[in-house]
Protein backbone atom coordinates (compact mmCIF):
# COMPACT_ATOMS: atom_id res chain seq x y z
CA UNK A 1 0.00 0.00 0.00
CA UNK A 2 1.50 3.38 -0.97
CA UNK A 3 2.72 5.24 2.07
CA UNK A 4 2.26 8.84 1.01
CA UNK A 5 2.38 9.94 4.65
CA UNK A 6 6.11 9.32 4.65
CA UNK A 7 6.46 12.20 2.18
CA UNK A 8 4.47 14.72 4.20
CA UNK A 9 7.73 16.10 5.56
CA UNK A 10 8.28 17.58 2.10
CA UNK A 11 6.76 21.07 1.90
CA UNK A 12 6.12 20.79 -1.84
CA UNK A 13 3.94 17.73 -1.39
CA UNK A 14 2.06 19.29 1.50
CA UNK A 15 1.31 22.36 -0.61
CA UNK A 16 0.14 20.13 -3.48
CA UNK A 17 -2.21 18.21 -1.19
CA UNK A 18 -3.55 21.47 0.25
CA UNK A 19 -4.23 22.91 -3.22
CA UNK A 20 -6.03 19.76 -4.36
CA UNK A 21 -8.03 19.63 -1.12
CA UNK A 22 -9.08 23.26 -1.63
CA UNK A 23 -10.14 22.54 -5.21
CA UNK A 24 -12.12 19.47 -4.13
CA UNK A 25 -13.87 21.33 -1.32
CA UNK A 26 -14.62 24.21 -3.69
CA UNK A 27 -16.27 21.77 -6.08
CA UNK A 28 -18.29 20.04 -3.37
CA UNK A 29 -19.07 22.89 -0.98
CA UNK A 30 -18.50 26.22 -2.76
CA UNK A 31 -20.49 28.16 -0.14
CA UNK A 32 -17.77 27.25 2.35
CA UNK A 33 -15.46 29.75 0.63
CA UNK A 34 -17.78 32.43 -0.72
CA UNK A 35 -21.32 33.57 -0.21
CA UNK A 36 -21.49 35.64 -3.39
CA UNK A 37 -23.61 34.64 -6.38
CA UNK A 38 -21.29 33.72 -9.29
CA UNK A 39 -23.96 34.69 -11.84
CA UNK A 40 -25.27 37.94 -10.40
CA UNK A 41 -23.37 41.10 -11.25
CA UNK A 42 -23.38 44.51 -9.60
CA UNK A 43 -22.92 47.11 -12.39
CA UNK A 44 -21.65 49.70 -9.92
CA UNK A 45 -18.75 47.39 -9.01
CA UNK A 46 -17.70 46.27 -12.49
CA UNK A 47 -14.02 46.04 -13.47
CA UNK A 48 -12.76 46.51 -9.92
CA UNK A 49 -9.32 45.17 -9.09
CA UNK A 50 -8.48 42.73 -6.27
CA UNK A 51 -9.59 44.01 -2.87
CA UNK A 52 -10.68 42.61 0.51
CA UNK A 53 -14.27 42.63 -0.73
CA UNK A 54 -13.41 40.99 -4.05
CA UNK A 55 -10.26 38.89 -3.66
CA UNK A 56 -9.87 38.28 -7.39
CA UNK A 57 -11.59 41.48 -8.52
CA UNK A 58 -14.75 41.76 -10.61
CA UNK A 59 -15.52 41.33 -14.30
CA UNK A 60 -17.18 43.55 -16.89
CA UNK A 61 -20.65 42.98 -15.41
CA UNK A 62 -19.63 43.31 -11.75
CA UNK A 63 -19.55 39.59 -10.97
CA UNK A 64 -17.10 38.46 -8.31
CA UNK A 65 -14.29 36.50 -10.00
CA UNK A 66 -13.31 34.61 -6.85
CA UNK A 67 -16.89 33.34 -6.55
CA UNK A 68 -16.86 32.33 -10.21
CA UNK A 69 -13.54 30.49 -9.82
CA UNK A 70 -14.80 28.65 -6.73
CA UNK A 71 -18.12 27.68 -8.31
CA UNK A 72 -16.37 26.85 -11.59
CA UNK A 73 -14.41 24.12 -9.81
CA UNK A 74 -17.48 21.85 -9.83
CA UNK A 75 -17.85 21.62 -13.61
CA UNK A 76 -14.13 21.67 -14.33
CA UNK A 77 -13.29 18.89 -11.87
CA UNK A 78 -16.39 16.89 -12.76
CA UNK A 79 -15.32 16.84 -16.39
CA UNK A 80 -11.76 15.97 -15.35
CA UNK A 81 -12.85 13.03 -13.18
CA UNK A 82 -15.09 11.68 -15.96
CA UNK A 83 -12.22 11.99 -18.44
CA UNK A 84 -9.79 10.13 -16.15
CA UNK A 85 -12.33 7.38 -15.43
CA UNK A 86 -13.03 6.91 -19.16
CA UNK A 87 -9.31 6.73 -19.94
CA UNK A 88 -8.57 4.43 -16.99
CA UNK A 89 -11.40 1.96 -17.52
CA UNK A 90 -11.31 1.79 -21.33
CA UNK A 91 -7.52 1.85 -21.60
CA UNK A 92 -7.01 -0.71 -18.84
CA UNK A 93 -9.58 -3.07 -20.37
CA UNK A 94 -7.83 -2.92 -23.74
CA UNK A 95 -4.42 -3.42 -22.13
CA UNK A 96 -5.67 -6.38 -20.11
CA UNK A 97 -7.07 -8.12 -23.16
CA UNK A 98 -4.02 -7.40 -25.27
CA UNK A 99 -1.51 -8.54 -22.68
CA UNK A 100 -3.35 -11.60 -21.41
CA UNK A 101 -4.79 -13.01 -24.62
CA UNK A 102 -1.90 -12.13 -26.93
CA UNK A 103 -1.82 -13.17 -30.56
CA UNK A 104 -3.74 -11.32 -33.25
CA UNK A 105 -5.90 -9.52 -30.70
CA UNK A 106 -2.81 -8.11 -29.03
CA UNK A 107 -1.37 -6.96 -32.36
CA UNK A 108 -4.63 -5.32 -33.45
CA UNK A 109 -5.15 -3.46 -30.16
CA UNK A 110 -1.55 -2.26 -29.93
CA UNK A 111 -1.52 -0.98 -33.52
CA UNK A 112 -4.57 1.15 -32.67
CA UNK A 113 -2.84 2.29 -29.49
CA UNK A 114 0.26 3.28 -31.47
CA UNK A 115 -1.89 5.40 -33.78
CA UNK A 116 -3.51 7.17 -30.83
CA UNK A 117 -0.15 7.78 -29.18
CA UNK A 118 1.19 9.33 -32.38
CA UNK A 119 -1.42 12.11 -32.17
CA UNK A 120 -1.04 14.79 -29.46
CA UNK A 121 -3.86 14.25 -27.00
CA UNK A 122 -5.04 17.86 -27.10
CA UNK A 123 -5.43 17.70 -30.90
CA UNK A 124 -7.24 14.38 -30.68
CA UNK A 125 -9.50 15.81 -27.96
CA UNK A 126 -10.30 18.78 -30.18
CA UNK A 127 -11.15 16.54 -33.12
CA UNK A 128 -13.36 14.29 -30.99
CA UNK A 129 -15.26 17.10 -29.29
CA UNK A 130 -15.86 18.71 -32.67
CA UNK A 131 -17.52 15.48 -33.75
CA UNK A 132 -19.41 14.95 -30.49
CA UNK A 133 -20.65 18.51 -30.08
CA UNK A 134 -20.61 21.16 -27.38
CA UNK A 135 -21.06 20.48 -23.68
CA UNK A 136 -19.03 19.59 -20.61
CA UNK A 137 -19.86 15.89 -20.81
CA UNK A 138 -18.72 15.67 -24.44
CA UNK A 139 -15.53 17.51 -23.53
CA UNK A 140 -14.89 14.98 -20.76
CA UNK A 141 -15.49 11.99 -23.05
CA UNK A 142 -13.25 13.45 -25.74
CA UNK A 143 -10.40 14.05 -23.29
CA UNK A 144 -10.84 10.58 -21.81
CA UNK A 145 -10.71 8.81 -25.18
CA UNK A 146 -7.71 10.90 -26.24
CA UNK A 147 -5.77 9.71 -23.17
CA UNK A 148 -6.73 6.04 -22.98
CA UNK A 149 -3.82 4.81 -25.12
CA UNK A 150 -1.21 5.38 -22.42
CA UNK A 151 -3.28 3.34 -19.95
CA UNK A 152 -3.60 0.52 -22.47
CA UNK A 153 0.14 0.42 -23.09
CA UNK A 154 1.05 0.50 -19.39
CA UNK A 155 -1.55 -2.09 -18.42
CA UNK A 156 -0.38 -4.41 -21.18
CA UNK A 157 3.22 -4.11 -19.95
CA UNK A 158 2.17 -4.87 -16.37
CA UNK A 159 0.04 -7.85 -17.46
CA UNK A 160 2.95 -9.29 -19.43
CA UNK A 161 5.09 -8.97 -16.30
CA UNK A 162 2.52 -10.51 -13.96
CA UNK A 163 1.14 -13.33 -16.11
CA UNK A 164 4.42 -15.25 -16.01
CA UNK A 165 4.32 -15.34 -12.20
CA UNK A 166 4.14 -18.63 -10.30
CA UNK A 167 0.75 -17.80 -8.76
CA UNK A 168 -0.77 -17.24 -12.22
CA UNK A 169 0.63 -20.52 -13.53
CA UNK A 170 -0.69 -22.29 -10.44
CA UNK A 171 -4.17 -20.85 -10.98
CA UNK A 172 -4.13 -21.97 -14.60
CA UNK A 173 -2.93 -25.44 -13.64
CA UNK A 174 -5.74 -25.61 -11.08
CA UNK A 175 -8.31 -25.21 -13.81
CA UNK A 176 -9.34 -21.64 -13.06
CA UNK A 177 -10.98 -20.02 -16.10
CA UNK A 178 -9.02 -17.26 -17.82
CA UNK A 179 -11.54 -14.65 -16.68
CA UNK A 180 -10.99 -15.74 -13.08
CA UNK A 181 -7.22 -15.64 -13.45
CA UNK A 182 -7.50 -12.19 -14.96
CA UNK A 183 -9.79 -10.78 -12.28
CA UNK A 184 -8.34 -12.44 -9.18
CA UNK A 185 -4.64 -12.66 -9.89
CA UNK A 186 -3.48 -10.53 -12.83
CA UNK A 187 -5.49 -7.32 -12.42
CA UNK A 188 -4.83 -6.73 -8.68
CA UNK A 189 -1.09 -7.15 -9.20
CA UNK A 190 -0.94 -4.95 -12.29
CA UNK A 191 -3.08 -2.09 -11.03
CA UNK A 192 -0.58 -0.12 -8.91
CA UNK A 193 1.39 1.71 -11.65
CA UNK A 194 -1.84 2.27 -13.60
CA UNK A 195 -3.40 4.10 -10.66
CA UNK A 196 -0.27 6.23 -10.36
CA UNK A 197 -0.68 7.11 -14.03
CA UNK A 198 -4.30 8.09 -13.33
CA UNK A 199 -3.08 10.72 -10.86
CA UNK A 200 -0.68 12.12 -13.44
CA UNK A 201 -3.40 12.06 -16.10
CA UNK A 202 -5.65 14.04 -13.76
CA UNK A 203 -3.37 17.05 -14.20
CA UNK A 204 -3.25 16.59 -17.96
CA UNK A 205 -7.04 16.26 -18.08
CA UNK A 206 -7.55 19.48 -16.08
CA UNK A 207 -5.39 21.29 -18.61
CA UNK A 208 -7.10 19.80 -21.66
CA UNK A 209 -10.63 20.28 -20.29
CA UNK A 210 -9.76 23.91 -19.55
CA UNK A 211 -8.26 24.35 -23.02
CA UNK A 212 -11.39 23.04 -24.72
CA UNK A 213 -13.54 25.20 -22.46
CA UNK A 214 -11.35 28.15 -23.38
CA UNK A 215 -12.13 27.46 -27.04
CA UNK A 216 -15.85 27.50 -26.30
CA UNK A 217 -16.65 23.77 -26.30
CA UNK A 218 -17.55 23.53 -22.61
CA UNK A 219 -20.36 24.98 -20.54
CA UNK A 220 -22.56 27.70 -22.00
CA UNK A 221 -21.88 31.18 -20.56
CA UNK A 222 -22.50 32.58 -18.02
CA UNK A 223 -22.03 29.22 -16.28
CA UNK A 224 -18.56 29.43 -14.68
CA UNK A 225 -15.86 27.03 -15.79
CA UNK A 226 -12.14 27.63 -15.40
CA UNK A 227 -11.27 27.62 -19.09
CA UNK A 228 -14.17 29.86 -20.06
CA UNK A 229 -13.22 32.30 -17.29
CA UNK A 230 -9.74 32.64 -18.79
CA UNK A 231 -11.29 33.15 -22.23
CA UNK A 232 -13.75 35.71 -20.92
CA UNK A 233 -10.99 37.98 -19.65
CA UNK A 234 -8.68 37.89 -22.65
CA UNK A 235 -10.30 40.98 -24.16
CA UNK A 236 -9.53 42.99 -21.03
CA UNK A 237 -5.87 42.08 -20.44
CA UNK A 238 -4.71 45.68 -20.79
CA UNK A 239 -7.25 47.13 -18.38
CA UNK A 240 -8.31 44.21 -16.13
CA UNK A 241 -5.45 41.70 -15.94
CA UNK A 242 -7.02 39.93 -12.95
CA UNK A 243 -9.90 38.57 -15.03
CA UNK A 244 -7.59 36.14 -16.82
CA UNK A 245 -4.69 35.88 -14.38
CA UNK A 246 -6.46 34.40 -11.35
CA UNK A 247 -8.46 31.70 -13.20
CA UNK A 248 -5.28 30.84 -15.14
CA UNK A 249 -3.24 30.58 -11.94
CA UNK A 250 -5.92 28.32 -10.47
CA UNK A 251 -5.63 25.90 -13.39
CA UNK A 252 -1.82 25.99 -13.20
CA UNK A 253 -1.82 25.36 -9.44
CA UNK A 254 -4.15 22.35 -9.72
CA UNK A 255 -2.18 20.85 -12.63
CA UNK A 256 1.18 21.25 -10.90
CA UNK A 257 -0.20 19.90 -7.62
CA UNK A 258 -1.65 16.81 -9.31
CA UNK A 259 1.68 16.17 -11.04
CA UNK A 260 3.55 16.54 -7.74
CA UNK A 261 1.23 14.11 -5.98
CA UNK A 262 1.50 11.62 -8.84
CA UNK A 263 5.29 11.58 -8.54
CA UNK A 264 5.01 10.77 -4.84
CA UNK A 265 2.53 7.96 -5.49
CA UNK A 266 4.63 6.59 -8.36
CA UNK A 267 7.69 6.49 -6.11
CA UNK A 268 5.76 4.51 -3.49
CA UNK A 269 4.40 2.06 -6.04
CA UNK A 270 7.87 1.36 -7.38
Amino acid sequence: MPDVLVHTRRPGLLVAIAVLAFALLAALVPDLFTGQDPLAGVPAEKMQGPSPGHLFGTDETGRDIFARVVHGAALSLQATVIAVVVALVAGSALGLLAGFRGGALDSAIMRCVDVLLAIPSILLSLALVTALGFGTTNVAIAVGVANLAQFARLMRAEVLRVRSGVFVEAARAGGVRWTGVLGRHVLPNALGPVLALATLTFGTAVLEVSALSFLGYGATPPTPEWGSLVAGGRGFLATAWWMTTFPGLTVAAVVLSANRLSRAIEGDVR
